[in-house]
């Protein structure tokens, strides 16, 4: 009894989904049964949906940081990282950028970042002390203090205390999968400010080709429209980055910039 729907028409909230995927799956109902009496827990004890994550990445990180941040094995965090560095790599990414990455996590792909980057360029901000304190752990062990990266805890994404027009590159990769629709409106209105003219902002995403939904507010599925729609309310050009599909990952990527302003001296 296989899934007739390509996986980017499924709808992982309906009780069709999840009664055909616990009949394939009996092992995992336990699991899943977990995962609910879990998100109704802090669901109740949150004020809001960063402060209910930053519980689930406390709950994650206890048991194993790399699986934290989606990743099965410590084979899969390496495969992973690499796969989002070389990508960043060959579009555009060049020793001299400054880079923002927001939800850096343990610094699966950030050490890579770093180590490709000149001293202090690399910024890394996320809302869980937890998994910072993992990345610091990553840092140590890949050598990479010399870099002098900077990792900060935020409470949201406004960037209120990130200079404006610094940033050249801003990464954000399985961020906004896990992100209601406020919160991805939230920092696309800040990272406008943060971002260097002529520069860049990657985001991955849960893409849908159905109704968007999401599953026990952990995963959210969005249409691709939905998302660059909202780029661009906010000025940017949103392009979808067809090639990233190509990747054995189960994300997509959108990439959004901002037209450099015209300089008034060229006739």
């Amino acid at each position: 009894m296989t899934d007739p729907l390509p996986p980017t028409r499924r709808n992982r909230a309906s009780l069709t989904y999840k009664l055909r995927y616990a009949a394939q799956n009996p092992d995992k109902i336990r699991a899943h049964l977990s995962r609910m009496s879990r998100d109704l827990k802090f669901r109740v004890a949150s004020r809001d949906h960063v402060a209910y994550y930053r519980a689930v990445m406390k709950s994650d990180t206890a048991r194993n940081p790399e699986s934290a941040v989606g990743s099965r094995s410590h084979e899969r965090w390496l495969a992973l990282g690499r796969m989002q560095f070389d990508y960043l790599l060959e579009h555009g990414l060049k020793p001299d950028d400054r880079m923002l990455e927001i939800g850096c996590g343990n610094l699966r792909a950030g050490w890579r970042f770093i180590d490709h980057l000149e001293t202090g360029n690399y910024y890394g901000i996320d809302i869980s002390p937890d998994i910072l304190l993992a990345a610091q752990q990553t840092l140590v062990r890949q050598g990479l203090r010399d870099k002098m990266p900077h990792l900060a805890l935020v409470e949201d994404l406004k960037l209120r205390f990130l200079p404006s027009g610094h940033f050249t590159v801003v990464h954000a990769h399985s961020v906004f999968s896990h992100s209601p629709l406020g919160v991805i409106d939230e920092c696309l209105a800040n990272v406008g400010r943060v971002l260097a003219p002529g520069g860049f902002f990657d985001f991955t995403f849960d893409r849908t080709e159905g109704a968007e939904h999401h599953v026990l507010r952990e995963d959210f599925y969005y249409r691709t429209e939905t998302l660059t729609r909202l780029a661009e309310r906010h000025g940017f050009t949103a392009r979808f980055m067809d090639d990233w599909e190509a990747l054995p990952h189960g994300q997509s990527k959108i990439r959004v910039t901002r037209p450099e302003p015209e300089d008034p001296a060229r006739p």
